[in-house]
């Protein structure tokens, strides 16, 4: 959470946790914001409960539906910090963040996976981004289940042959494949280790491994087709059209993976300025809210994105 002026003058920054209100709870979820908030107001001499600012940008994670954007909005306005309050998900500040423009699109592939794009006359599109079951394919999670799963079935010869076996077993330090199934089920390796299984899959990739291969540029296609579909969606005939990526499957910038992404867009016709993200996504959210309080035409983006560049944490200026 960041407290900044209309200067771009970055007066606080401070981190707290994941915004998690499905599974915390939205009162707890909303008392993590508050408790930021509180904290920022407090190292710029400012008390809060109470306004703290002139408009709140919150490009939250979570935040998908609109009747989730709806809830959100109405439990962030009544905290009273700021009269005006967009709320929205945290893929939009992803985009403003990378394109440096209002307008584009952009791909996270994080934990999970999702995508928004925007046209210059303020036109979205988005994805219901609930998982599999909403037509996803990738995320953090989502690969290494498969990572597992194709692992396993080359122990017990259901699949082919993989070098993502041995790699499985010898990451969790485990005798095989089997015992990692085992010790996740029960519950001696928790589930959010699975995503230590990316890395593990982009080695073995880079190793020649034809299904650690086929999984990685199955992402790219997802990711390519992602972004491809909501362009079109739009009708968007601007070129050439920013397209960020982001999230840290994305941004750890793995050759084979960003090849297979280039490769799509080539092949599409589309003229894609494809963009690593390379700043922290807040960066987003706060030019968004210059861009609602038409404070942007001062070189305050140039002072923001300059205090946030390189920064390896929270910053805090008094003042």
């Amino acid at each position: 959470m960041a407290l900044v002026s209309a200067t771009g003058d970055v007066l606080a920054w401070v981190r707290g946790g994941g915004f998690e209100p499905h599974g915390a709870g939205l009162d707890e979820a909303i008392g993590g914001l508050a408790d930021l908030v509180r904290a920022a107001a407090e190292l710029v001499g400012t008390a809060a409960p109470g306004p703290v600012a002139d408009h709140v940008t919150a490009f939250l994670a979570n935040c998908d539906l609109p009747q989730e954007r709806e809830t959100l909005t109405r439990a962030i306005t009544a905290q009273g910090w700021a009269p005006k309050v967009t709320v929205d998900n945290d893929t939009f500040a992803v985009l403003r963040t990378g394109s440096g423009l209002p307008f584009g699109a952009a791909v996270v592939c994080g934990a999970g996976m999702n995508c928004v794009a925007r046209s210059p006359d303020g036109r979205n599109v988005r994805y219901l981004a609930l998982g599999r079951r909403s037509g996803d394919w990738g995320g953090g999670e989502f690969l290494g289940e498969e990572v597992l799963w194709w692992a396993v079935r080359d122990e017990d010869g259901r699949g082919p042959r993989t070098a993502l076996r041995q790699a499985v077993a010898a990451h969790f330090g485990l005798p095989d494949v089997a015992a990692v199934c085992v010790a996740f089920h029960l519950g001696e390796l928790p589930g959010e280790r699975l995503h230590e299984l990316v890395p593990v899959l982009f080695g073995i990739a880079d190793g020649g491994d034809a299904v650690a291969r086929s999984l990685v540029e199955r992402l790219g296609d997802e990711v390519a087709g992602m972004a491809l579909a909501a362009l079109d969606r739009l009708g968007f005939d601007r070129t050439p059209v920013p397209v960020v990526l982001g999230g840290g499957v994305l941004t750890a910038s793995h050759p084979l993976l960003l090849d297979r992404v280039a490769a799509r867009f080539r092949a599409s016709g589309v003229d894609a300025d494809l963009r690593i993200l390379a700043e922290p996504p807040i960066v987003g959210s706060v030019l968004h809210g210059l861009d609602e309080l038409a404070l942007d035409g001062s070189g305050a983006e140039e002072r923001l994105r300059a205090a946030f560049a390189g920064s390896p944490g929270p910053i805090v200026r008094r003042g």
